[in-house]
C-alpha cells in the first residue's frame, strides 16, 4: 500500500533492479546459480532499507536498539544491526531462501523468455521520423 514506507520501497527496488543489472554475464546452469545466489542478497538487503523508515520512531529510546540523536554514526549503526536482527532477520531469512528457490526453479525457463523476447521484439530497431504522406500534397 502508500504509506510513509514508500519511498524506501522506491529505493530499495531500485536497487534490487539495479544491481540485478550489474550481474555479470553467464550462461547456463553457472547463470542461474549466480541469479539465486543474488535473490538471497537482494532479499536480505531489501529488508534492511525498509526497516530504515520506522526504526527512528518504532523503539523507546534508549534501549540498545533504538536510534540516538546526535550519537555517531558508529553507534547508530550498531544500534540499527541490533534492530534488525532483533525485529526483521526473522522474516528476511524467509525471502531470501524463496527468492533462491524461485530462481533455482524458474530461473533458467524465464531468462530463455527473456532472451526470446529481445531477440524477436527488434529492439534495437532505429526510430526514424517522416513526413506524413498527406503532408506533401501540400
Amino acid at each position: 500500500g502508500v504509506g510513509p514506507w514508500l519511498p524506501f520501497q522506491m529505493f530499495a527496488a531500485g536497487w534490487v533492479g539495479f544491481f540485478a543489472g550489474c550481474l555479470p554475464p553467464a550462461t547456463g546452469r553457472r547463470e542461474v546459480l549466480l541469479v539465486a545466489a543474488y535473490g538471497v542478497v537482494a532479499g536480505l538487503a531489501y529488508g534492511f532499507v525498509m526497516n530504515l523508515w520506522f526504526w527512528p520512531f518504532a523503539v523507546d529510546q534508549g534501549s540498545a536498539i533504538s536510534f540516538v540523536p546526535g550519537a555517531g554514526l558508529g553507534e547508530n549503526l550498531r544500534h540499527y544491526w541490533a534492530f534488525y536482527l532483533a525485529t526483521s532477520l526473522g522474516w528476511d531469512i524467509p525471502r531470501a531462501i524463496t527468492n533462491a528457490v524461485l530462481m533455482v526453479v524458474l530461473g533458467g525457463p524465464v531468462l530463455a523468455a527473456l532472451r526470446r523476447v529481445a531477440r524477436r521484439g527488434a529492439f534495437g530497431v532505429p526510430v526514424s521520423f517522416a513526413e506524413p504522406a498527406g503532408d506533401r500534397a501540400r
